[in-house]
């Protein structure tokens, strides 16, 4: 019997583990499938307001209070989401389902596209804005810096944290010189 449980724990571990990698993957792909990731509370409109961080400076929030990030894999002329499928389970997109209201934030900067999956979603500067699951209360960035490539939003749709919120131009990588006195570890014989 005991053997029996070990067995069935093992397995439970492995698949989680297995569905926790292909949630991740996801997050870079901009093919797959995509499923509609709005969920039942979703609000009737969306609310985009600018709060303080001690850390980031002013970024932008929903009406509840929570981050909204932008992925440097999307584009923002013309707007384009690239996270669906599992990304968009981690990184649900702020959807705009009737008028987009703002506070703080200057409103000829906000606006729509139109997701893989036919749902509408908020722009900032074109670029498309998106929650972190993770982020569990008001105030939390947990998804800041993920990956190098998701950022807190700023009202200008720039990157908080990053030098003056740097907008980032589509298909500019991400900087990767690693920082002084961290340098990238060589491989012998190349």
């Amino acid at each position: 019997m005991p053997t029996t449980l070990r067995t069935r724990r093992t397995l439970a571990l492995t698949a989680s583990g297995i569905a926790a990698a292909a949630l991740i993957a996801g997050c870079g792909s901009s093919g797959g499938s995509s499923h509609p990731s709005s969920s039942p509370s979703a609000p009737a409109s969306a609310t985009m307001q600018t709060a303080q961080d001690p850390k980031l400076g002013t970024i932008v929030t929903d009406s509840a209070g929570f981050t909204l990030y932008r992925f440097d894999q999307d584009r923002n002329s013309p707007p384009e989401s690239s996270c669906n499928g599992s990304c968009a389970v981690i990184w649900p997109p702020e959807h705009a389902n009737g008028n987009v209201t703002v506070k703080g934030i200057d409103s000829k900067l906000v606006g729509t596209v139109t997701r893989a999956d036919g749902t509408e979603q908020v722009t900032l500067n074109g670029w498309p804005a998106y929650r972190y699951s993770p982020d569990t209360k008001p105030g939390d960035t947990k998804g800041q810096g993920v990956g190098g490539t998701w950022f807190a939003l700023t009202p200008s749709g720039g990157r908080a944290g990053t030098a003056a919120g740097s907008p980032q131009m589509p298909g500019t990588p991400a900087p990767s010189n690693p920082a002084p006195g961290n340098p990238m570890p060589s491989t012998p014989g190349y």
